[in-house]
């Protein structure tokens, strides 16, 4: 490779790294819009709040649909992250258990509209469910297998069958303000760990 070819490898991998910052910055972005307003709100609102102009959202998801998607995967991409992150600089494994399934409640409490998507008839949405399985199950396995190997809680449920009853308390509270689906996974959670751990 020549001067002129590594010059050019240099400038083209910061742009990259740029480009993807930006566009983690927009799915950041259109991410906290449709927690308060849903996911049919305006690209506007979502341009706003990423500093940028609506051109460039069209640009990076020239449909709704794309940028449904794309947001719904990268937030599951950081649940996904979070769970070896916690494991390796919680105080234990346990602890590490607990506060990914906190971020999995929020996952699934102020993501309801997203929520939406995965139950409509529409064919582009069809594979997120997979996905979001695909990528989270095995990372709450992994948290629960260290959590039993240190013998903090009891033998624990399936990672599907613990996120499966999780989600089910985050689907009773409809409407109603007083239910907590937080204080009730934390009782779920609390009850998997052992008497003499404390």
């Amino acid at each position: 490779m020549n001067g002129g070819e590594r010059g050019v490898e240099r400038a083209t991998r910061p742009r990259r790294a740029d480009a993807r910052r930006n566009q983690e910055a927009l799915l950041d972005a259109a991410a906290a819009v449709f927690v308060t307003s849903g996911v049919d709100a305006p690209v506007r609102a979502i341009a706003a709040r990423a500093g940028v102009g609506t051109a460039t959202i069209y640009r990076h998801f020239p449909t709704r649909a794309d940028l449904i998607v794309a947001v719904y995967r990268h937030q599951v991409e950081a649940l996904a992250e979070a769970g070896p992150a916690l494991l390796a600089d919680g105080p234990s494994p346990y602890a590490a258990l607990g506060r990914w399934i906190d971020l999995f409640v929020d996952f699934l409490v102020t993501k309801h509209g997203l929520a939406t998507v995965l139950q409509s008839e529409d064919d582009r949405f069809a594979p997120l469910h997979s996905y979001f399985l695909e990528r989270l199950v095995p990372v709450c396995a992994e948290l629960l297998d260290a959590a039993t190997g240190s013998a903090e809680i009891r033998s624990a449920p399936g990672a599907y069958e613990l996120m499966r009853g999780v989600g089910n308390l985050c689907a009773g509270a409809g409407d109603d303000p007083r239910y907590d689906a937080r204080r009730l996974v934390g009782i779920l959670v609390a009850g998997l760990r052992r008497p003499s751990s404390g």
